[in-house]
């Protein structure tokens, strides 16, 4: 009987081994003595940016933030805004990141979820006569372009100090409208679609 036994257990291990074989076969495994590393699962955080590398800036430009959509609130992403004067003017500047919001948004930041809703036909000039020192006229009247489109442009200027006036920006259109002033505020980043306004200024 011990022999038997014996006998039995080496073909009940083949049997074992064999079965086990079928199965991986089956299941579409294929066996290896490699080691994988698959590596970290893929992640992506949308609305940031990589940090990029500080390198020198070239002449006649500035370091600015604009404000670009994501996730349905107002994101900063950092420029390099060029200017044609050396020592720009408030109007310079203030075409300059015009010309920056309107652009469509490069690869990276497209695939962060970053877009702008600025149209590339928009422009900006000074102020006209009796129009308040510090006043803006876009070749759109502002209540004409969409909410998230005046909000981009009211936060992108209120963060640029020749532009801003008691934290707020004064902006008109080609009409004869008087310009307003426009604030950003935290609910403004928060949702573009409701940019806080506070009233037209009266001409002189």
């Amino acid at each position: 009987m011990r022999s038997e036994r014996r006998g039995r257990r080496p073909a009940a291990a083949v049997a074992g081994a064999a079965l086990c074989a079928i199965l991986a076969a089956g299941c579409g495994i294929r066996t290896t003595s490699v080691p994988v590393d698959a590596g970290p699962a893929p992640s992506r955080v949308p609305c940031e940016m990589p940090a990029q590398d500080a390198t020198a800036q070239p002449r006649q430009s500035i370091s600015a933030e604009i404000y670009l959509i994501c996730n349905s609130q107002l994101v900063t992403v950092d420029r390099t805004v060029q200017v044609q004067e050396a020592k720009s003017d408030r109007i310079t500047v203030a075409a300059a990141l015009l010309a920056e919001l309107s652009k469509e948004p490069p690869g990276p930041e497209r695939q962060a979820g970053f877009s702008t809703d600025v149209p590339e036909s928009l422009r900006v000039s000074g102020p006209r006569a009796g129009d308040p020192k510090g006043a803006l006229r876009l070749s759109e009247q502002p209540e004409d372009l969409t909410a998230e489109a005046l909000a981009q442009i009211v936060c992108t200027y209120t963060g640029s100090e020749p532009l801003v006036q008691d934290g707020t920006v004064m902006l008109g259109g080609p009409g004869k409208y008087a310009p307003r002033g426009y604030l950003c505020t935290a609910e403004t980043k928060a949702s573009p679609k409701a940019v806080p306004t506070l009233g037209a200024v009266r001409l002189s």
